[in-house]
């Protein structure tokens, strides 16, 4: 009897640890299939994840943050290529986002160059209104601009740059969008013993979008596994109460510049002094190595207890530190005084803003003993 009874206890116990990884999968393979496009602002790609979003939250009985509203709408200006990109190199046809991607800045431009090398790495050429330039890369990592720029430029992965002289041919349309519409996501659950205390949880949303018609940047690293991890932790409160008035925030515009969290920082939605701490989860999707915490090295006695726990748990590898960053939505709200961390995986696949960072590479090796961890850490504030 006490076999059985041990069975059961370890099964049960099992089929609960991997539930998180299984619903985890689920929806970042759901953000990085094509029906986002990438989830940037080509066919309302951020738009679909945006409501996505919002089904997943009242599907777990988050509260709506605004007035019956789940949504912080704001807008930006921002540049993107719905027509297909045509590069060739001395007559040879090369692929986007396989062999180049286009500065997003980049200007429309159409005709065929004559280039003149000018340094190791770039070309250009001599007989146009404005200039065209093409750079040699190791490796193509896309980006969003919220501008545009009198050139038109290429990023070419070196193994696909023809050796001599290089005549190009080019044929690029942009669209300049002005006041595009983004969308925050948000929700929250009540404590049970304080509802005027925060913890926050944030991840953006948002990724890169598309190049063209048939090119996108699935985001599976960046950032659907932590949004994966929000979503979860969101399951794991509603069934464990948290003392604590506890936010769920997805941020949209983080690729164009942090832009989604520095609004709702700036919108004063919430008291964020009333913030006891807060983890933004982004680059959830591997662990091999550890975990990064960017602020552990300003907010010691937390990383102290969080090196603790992970002692006495025997959790994840390593927790190294960094110091202030601005390169993720905890930015704004830590220049607002705001106690907090960034956290992100370390080891595993290094695909990142490309074309290969898809739902399929990711180990999410530690996933769960991250998520052990974080919700370990909180529970003890």
């Amino acid at each position: 009897m006490r076999t059985i009874f041990f069975v059961l206890i370890f099964s049960s116990s099992t089929f609960s640890f991997s539930q998180d990884t299984i619903y985890a999968r689920k929806v970042i393979k759901e953000l990085t299939s094509k029906k986002y496009s990438g989830r940037g602002y080509l066919k309302n790609g951020v738009e679909k994840a945006a409501i996505y979003l919002q089904s997943e939250l009242k599907k777990y009985n988050a509260i709506p943050l605004f007035t019956n509203d789940y949504f912080q709408t704001y807008s930006f200006n921002v540049n993107t290529y719905p027509d297909d990109l045509l590069l060739k190199l001395n007559g040879k046809e090369l692929k986007p986002g396989k062999d180049f991607i286009i500065a997003p800045e980049s200007n429309s431009l159409d005709g065929i160059f004559p280039l003149t090398k000018i340094d190791s790495v770039t070309w250009r050429n001599e007989s146009h209104d404005y200039p065209l330039f093409i750079e040699r890369k190791k490796k193509l990592t896309f980006s969003v601009s919220t501008h545009t720029a009198p050139y038109c430029k290429f990023e070419v992965l070196e193994t696909s740059i023809p050796k001599g002289n290089l005549v190009a041919e080019v044929e690029v349309e942009n669209k300049f969008s002005i006041d595009y519409k983004c969308k925050n996501v948000c929700g929250y659950l009540k404590g049970t013993q304080n509802n005027d205390t925060m913890i926050v949880f944030t991840a953006h949303f948002d990724h890169l979008g598309g190049m063209g018609k048939k090119v996108f940047f699935p985001g599976a690293n960046d950032n659907a596994s932590g949004v994966s991890f929000v979503l979860n932790l969101l399951k794991y409160y509603v069934k464990n109460p948290p003392k604590y008035k506890t936010l769920f925030l997805f941020f949209s515009g983080e690729e164009a510049g942090l832009l989604g969290s520095q609004f709702f920082t700036e919108s004063k939605a919430v008291d964020l002094s009333k913030i006891k701490f807060l983890i933004n989860l982004d680059l959830l999707g591997t662990g091999e190595d550890g975990i990064m915490l960017v602020n552990g090295a300003i907010h010691e006695k937390e990383f102290t207890a969080i090196q603790k726990i992970n002692a006495e748990k025997n959790l994840v590898k390593e927790i190294k530190k960094r110091g202030k960053a601005r390169n993720s939505d905890h930015y704004w709200f830590s220049e607002a005084g705001v106690p907090g961390f960034f956290l992100y995986t370390l080891g595993g696949v290094s695909f990142y803003h490309d074309i290969y960072d898809q739902a399929k590479t990711l180990s999410l090796a530690d996933y769960n003993d991250v998520f052990k961890l974080v919700t370990t850490f909180i529970n003890q504030l």
